[in-house]
């Protein structure tokens, strides 16, 4: 095993090293620019894995020998610091020497903790009582100021989505229904051709109500500090967290939001024998509109569960090259461009790309509100406050073919 000497110096060595690689390869990450290390592409970032795991164990038996010697720096201390002058003292009358008596610092540096480090030894003292927690004090513990929330995922949707506000409980809009262009060339003194037409339909999406509530007691409400704004955020979320989910799978009907996956008119493309990459770029196509009455946007998000993320995300080439990126970046959280939004609210093994921005809103007729009443049920007997959030709203698309599912990922 090397010493802790060695350890340091050839870690060095090997950073040198992969601070050569990285150099050569630039900002790029093109690994046929790296000289320093012979064979193609994949034999490199093998080359470059090999180190990185060399690196680390070595790392690791350079910490244990650091851990090491400050253990035993640490009994040097204490030795010094409970180290007592040794005497022998004898019997009156006798002259018989009593055994030696030796300091807990003087026995431990004896022991074969201290000239061995990592072996066990016993250290004899001769203790008639032991005081532990059972027969003297309980140590003293304080508490934390920090909750450790549950395990939720980030709210991630609703943030895809332009925000206004409204005084009305329905949100009411022209959308053209008809569009018949007819302009032409036309020669000198020919009669014109046939007439162009358009036609406009009014379409309203209703506001809609998402609550929760929770009961506190009077004296938790009371007796904790800051309570009260925990419990409205934790509230806050979960209304958020609905509405995340809605926005995806909603039915449009009262009373529940519109989904994007579940408009009208919304386009689908199957991914069938196409790479899932292929298929999100054709979805994407349609989005973009090849014909009238499509799409014509421009898509701004795609929405995937987090499983088929991790397909994506592990795509190889043939000869196992990582597609999305090495392991050892932290990856482009992109597909063709559009940022990706990772979501358990998408159901497994179906995508959706859509131009929120441009066609999609969230009209907000009244923001979070919380209550607090004492009026349910035995409540006000028990001492027992119902806190309640609420908030209403209608999520709007203007332009369903703005929007494409993808099936079958």
């Amino acid at each position: 095993m090397l010493n802790l000497k060695e350890l340091t110096e050839k870690l060095a060595a090997k950073a040198k090293e992969v601070n050569r690689i990285y150099t050569e390869a630039g900002e790029d990450m093109d690994f046929s620019k790296v000289k320093c290390i012979e064979g193609d592409t994949t034999a490199k970032v093998e080359h470059l894995r090999a180190i990185d795991a060399e690196v680390t164990e070595l790392k690791e038996q350079r910490d244990e020998l650091i851990k090491l010697d400050k253990g035993r720096q640490r009994a040097q201390e204490l030795a010094e610091e409970m180290g007592t002058p040794i005497t022998k003292i004898t019997h009156p009358g006798n002259g018989d020497p009593e055994p030696e008596i030796k300091s807990l610092g003087r026995l431990f540096v004896e022991s074969k903790a201290f000239t061995d480090p990592g072996k066990e030894a016993k250290v004899d003292i001769n203790l008639k009582t032991t005081m532990s927690a059972s027969a003297g004090w309980d140590p003293f513990a304080a508490r934390i100021p920090r909750v450790e929330l549950y395990p939720l995922e980030r709210i991630s949707v609703f943030d895809l989505y332009p925000l206004y506000t409204t005084e009305y409980d329905t949100i009411k809009y022209m959308k053209e229904s008809t569009f018949t262009q007819n302009a032409w060339e036309i020669a000198e003194g020919s009669a014109p051709g046939t007439d162009s037409a358009i036609a406009l339909t009014e379409t309203s999406d209703e506001v809609e109500k998402v609550i929760t509530w929770l009961p506190v007691t009077d004296q938790q409400l009371e007796d904790v500090p800051g309570l009260e704004q925990y419990i409205n955020s934790r509230l806050a979320y979960m209304l958020k967290w609905r509405i995340d989910s809605q926005l995806i799978n909603g039915s449009g009907t009262t009373p529940y939001l519109w989904g994007a996956k579940n408009l009208s008119s919304v386009q689908t493309q199957a991914k069938g024998a196409y790479t899932t990459p292929d298929a999100f770029f054709r979805a994407m196509t349609k989005v973009r509109g090849a014909s009238a009455a499509t799409g014509f946007a421009e898509p701004s998000n795609i929405i995937v569960h987090p499983n088929d993320w991790q397909d994506i995300r592990l795509l190889r080439t043939a000869d196992g090259v990582y597609i999305y990126g090495n392991p050892t970046d932290a990856g482009p959280e992109r597909m063709w461009g559009v940022p990706i939004t990772v979501t358990t609210a998408m159901p497994e093994n179906t995508g959706h790309v859509g131009d929120f921005r441009g066609y999609a809103a969230l009209y907000i007729k009244k923001g979070i509100t919380f209550k607090v009443t004492d009026s349910h049920a035995s409540y006000f007997i028990y001492g027992i406050q119902a806190i309640k959030a609420e908030i209403r709203l209608a999520a709007v698309y203007f332009r369903d073919t703005a929007f494409c599912n993808v099936t079958g990922i």
